[in-house]
């Protein structure tokens, strides 16, 4: 029998980890937030209109006045002018009320169960996607929640491995080095893995495709949130490398072009995150 002389300093396994597993754990939490879970359902659905979301969406006071809240932010500029829930599914569109049950649904809106700083670096990335899309060919508001969820995976590995992913935050301060030492850990990095839940819930292939290629600097395909995490670390990340945003984008954008860009972020990105979280 071989012994271990200081069993303390033996290494400690990671933990098993199952995509399959995680995904049913969500789906035990859409058994307690059926709204949620509905509204998830079928706002994809080409038969359902703003009329019946919104009628879906009321049952569940809490979600129905982030949208609100929302609907009135600066970011659709219309500042206090919704007054129905209708309305401001209009505003927001169909997408954004499904990404907002998706934050409901799985548990994104309590930060107690989140990676440090997850809302601060999420709403940054997500107003900077929204602020690009057009230099990409891509609707601001579909950007917008691309950002909003893109973290899901991280959120999903650290509920399920808090203390172990806790430490792989804590020793990697880039994105690029976390999603490393989250598929030597787990098999899989955190985007990989909001793409296997995106995919599994219908979301439409332009919230999924970009980010299965976030670390391919050829793929233009992640080239727009690809240059949204580097210009949310800059505004994130205490003494942040940075990367040049010409390689990051693939050709797409230059160094002036990302000044108003900081600009627009940090000025709206408090608002964004109050919208969300209701706060």
């Amino acid at each position: 029998m071989t012994v271990t002389p200081f069993p303390e300093l033996a290494p400690v396994p990671a933990p098993v980890f199952d995509v399959e597993t995680i995904l049913a754990g969500i789906d035990t939490m859409a058994a307690q937030k059926p709204v949620a879970a509905q509204l998830v359902s079928v706002a994809n659905s080409e038969d359902t209109s703003a009329k019946e979301l919104s009628r879906i969406l009321a049952s569940d006071v809490a979600l129905a006045g982030r949208v609100m809240k929302l609907a009135n932010s600066a970011y659709f500029g219309m500042r206090g002018r919704v007054t129905s829930l209708q309305f401001a599914v209009t505003v927001v569109g169909f997408t954004t009320v499904r990404t907002m049950a998706t934050v409901a649904l799985t548990d994104l809106d309590d930060e107690s169960r989140l990676p440090e700083n997850f809302w601060d670096f999420t709403t940054h990335l997500a107003l900077a996607a929204s602020t690009l899309a057009p230099r990409f060919g891509e609707r601001p508001q579909d950007a917008l929640c691309l950002g909003l969820l893109a973290q899901l995976g991280a959120a999903l590995l650290f509920h399920n491995d808090k203390e172990g992913y806790g430490e792989i935050a804590a020793a990697e301060p880039t994105f690029a080095g976390r999603r490393a030492a989250e598929t030597r850990r787990y098999g899989i990095n955190s985007l990989r893995l909001t793409a296997v839940a995106l995919e599994q819930w219908g979301f439409p292939a332009p919230m999924v495709v970009p980010l299965k290629h976030v670390d391919d600097y050829r793929a233009p395909e992640g080239a727009l949130l690809r240059s949204c995490f580097e210009i949310a670390a800059r505004l994130t990340t205490e003494d942040y490398d940075t990367v040049p945003i010409v390689r990051v984008s693939c050709g797409q954008l230059r160094e002036d072009d990302v000044v108003p860009v900081l600009d627009v972020v940090r000025a709206d990105a408090d608002e964004l995150r109050r919208a969300m979280l209701a706060d």
